[in-house]
């Protein structure tokens, strides 16, 4: 960083200051005249351009409501001295029914017995829970948010692709959310039940209300709220089955993506820690907040499927109303009116699930460009919670498609994520706080420039691609593991190995060509560089494309080898992506009796002619 930058982003820094000093200190659960503060800053984000909106931030910013959004939290208005605050906010997010959703998978999808899916969801929550862990204690140093920290790895235009998708992951997170809990708030009652939309509204207006309010009571929240979903468990649960590689690895990939989706939000609820609490104390509190619910509740669920040989009602229930059902018939049915008002407590967990994925999605918003930083958070948290209603209530019929989906894809993406961000700070920052200049977030001038992170990216998809192992295309590599039919998924895993290796190379070439660049973008404005970077990506987009053509033709080739030389009917089975779901399930597990429950299981569910989409299958 050159001389006159660090001046002028010390000069930032004290505008900054002297601006939030007009606000009085209220030491307390809440800081007020905040947005006072932030009307005045002089950051080039235009607020001016939604003054009714920010008149309406004015008035509730005096009843504690969180007027703050990406900016820099300076290091004396970090109040929050409690290094339990982060095992209270993980362990909260995590003790819900969402959590023992992915337990349930196990079973249901990948047939995998109680021993290998507890030691499968064991090492993949260990292992895939460090990164935010880590990332937790970023927050305390620099005061950004985790997207907004991003940009010192990305740059400002290619930190676009993961705000993006991290918007997607919010909202998606949120409609799979609200469906389990829906689900279950049927099934408090066999006579009465509440309808689906009903359920879906009820948790959606409980989120908003703690999102609403922002980053204080979000812990709050989170710090009471999972005592009496601890309270819930079962004893009488038991039972084994056969296992491949194939199977674990896609279950290992599913348990992946719920764990890495907290990675991209992580920092978001430490920023108001102080700058000098010890990083090993938030790191191991964070740490052991996300894998206490993780791992417990998680094989709570895979245990919960494997009953239905001793208790067939049990089976029923799960094919009436899914997860929620399953819950309720080990709730409702034995512990009569008692058990319906703890299955009512697990319903309503989702919310506190729900929470953080609002709460950053206005966060994550608001990264995009300084007009959608002047927007309030609390207007992006409204309309936010509008959208995944709408969605969930359309989608409700397609809960374990839509929770596969995005389950897998989150663990591609945030792998990559995850390895530039780290690999940056370790290898080119020396690991150094120094080595930051906190106030340059958006200044495109003094950021990396993108385009190590965005060619490194592709490779990281390239690897994901190679290891992927779904129903609509099984990678190359990923059909060595397992069945050669449909493979297992260690997409993630090579999307990480393909990203560690290209970006360190490719970011020293970029710092090389760096000081070269900024002689030149002091004659470019910011959305000129957008429009440049933005034409250099489509066409190395279109290239990739073509590559890929290339190459899916050469797989189809394969393909029609592969139908000529197998034993089945090429009319029962043309391709792998045309398989009806009996003879998928039939064919790869070769247990036709645990392939006719799942098929009846999901039938009942409305899911008719897609059927799961899990990882692998």
């Amino acid at each position: 960083m050159s001389d006159t930058g660090r001046k002028s982003s010390s000069a930032s820094t004290s505008k900054e200051e002297m601006d939030l000093e007009k606000a009085p200190h209220q030491p307390g659960l809440f800081n007020v005249n905040e947005a006072q503060a932030l009307e005045d800053m002089n950051d080039n984000v235009p607020r001016d351009k939604f003054a009714k909106l920010w008149a309406i931030v004015l008035f509730l910013d005096k009843y504690g409501v969180e007027a703050r959004g990406i900016e820099r939290v300076l290091p004396d208005e970090r109040t929050q001295t409690s290094p339990l605050a982060p095992f209270w906010m993980w362990l909260a997010a995590n003790m819900t029914i969402s959590t023992f959703a992915i337990g349930v998978l196990a079973q249901s999808i990948f047939f995998l017995g109680l021993k290998e899916a507890a030691l499968t969801i064991i090492f993949f929550n260990l292992l895939c829970t460090l990164p935010v862990a880590y990332f937790s204690t970023w927050g305390p140093k620099l005061g950004l948010r985790q997207l907004t920290l991003s940009r010192f790895s990305f740059g400002y235009a290619t930190a676009q692709l993961p705000i993006v998708l991290n918007c997607i992951a919010c909202v998606g997170w949120s409609i799979v959310n609200s469906i389990v809990g829906a689900q279950t708030l049927r099934a408090v009652s066999t006579s009465h039940q509440i309808p689906t939309a009903a359920g879906i509204v009820v948790i959606a207006i409980l989120t908003i209300v703690v999102s609403f309010m922002g980053y204080r009571v979000v812990h709050l929240y989170e710090q009471y709220s999972w005592i009496p979903i601890a309270r819930f468990a079962e004893s009488d649960f038991g039972g084994s089955g056969s296992v491949e590689a194939g199977n674990v690895l896609s279950f290992g990939a599913t348990v992946a993506g719920f764990a890495l989706g907290w990675t991209s939000l992580a920092a978001d609820y430490t920023v108001r820690m102080p700058e000098d609490m010890s990083s090993y104390k938030i790191f191991f509190w964070t740490y052991l907040g996300l894998n206490t619910p993780l791992i417990l509740v998680e094989i709570l669920g895979a245990a919960a499927m494997t009953t239905f040989a001793q208790k067939t009602t049990w089976e029923d229930a799960y094919n009436d109303n899914s997860v929620g059902g399953l819950l309720g018939a080990g709730l409702a049915g034995p512990m009569g009116g008692f058990g319906s008002f703890l299955l009512v407590l697990l319903a309503l967990s989702i919310v506190a699930n729900n929470i953080p994925n609002m709460y950053s999605l206005a966060l994550t918003f608001q990264n995009l460009h300084p007009y959608a930083q002047a927007i309030p958070r609390i207007v992006i948290v409204i309309l936010g919670s509008v959208v995944y209603i709408v969605l969930a209530i359309v989608g409700a019929s397609h809960f374990e498609e839509w929770l596969d989906t995005l389950l897998v894809i989150l663990s591609y993406w945030l792998a990559i994520f995850s390895t530039i961000l780290i690999e940056e700070h370790l290898i080119f920052r020396k690991g150094k706080w120094s080595n930051y200049v906190p106030d340059d977030f958006n200044n495109w001038r003094k950021l990396p420039l993108g385009v190590a992170s965005f060619l490194a990216l592709g490779c990281g998809v390239a690897g994901a691609v190679l290891g992927m192992a779904q129903v609509w295309y099984v990678g190359v590599i990923g059909r060595m593991i397992g069945d050669p039919e449909f493979g297992g998924d260690i997409g993630f895993e090579l999307a990480f190995a393909f990203t560690a290796v290209t970006y360190p190379p490719l970011r020293y070439l970029e710092k090389r060509c760096q000081e070269c660049f900024e002689d030149c973008a002091s004659t470019v404005n910011a959305s000129t560089f957008i429009i440049i970077f933005v034409v250099i990506a489509v066409v190395a987009i279109v290239l990739s494309s073509i590559i890929a053509l290339v190459r899916y033709r050469r797989i189809k080739q394969f393909q029609r080898d592969l139908v000529q030389h197998a034993t089945f009917e090429a009319s029962t089975i043309p391709t792998p992506y045309a398989i009806p779901e009996s003879i998928h399930f039939a064919h790869h597990h070769r247990a036709h009796h645990h392939a006719h429950m799942n098929i009846q299981n999901m039938q009942t569910m409305g899911m008719t002619g897609g059927g799961a989409t899990m990882a692998g299958y």
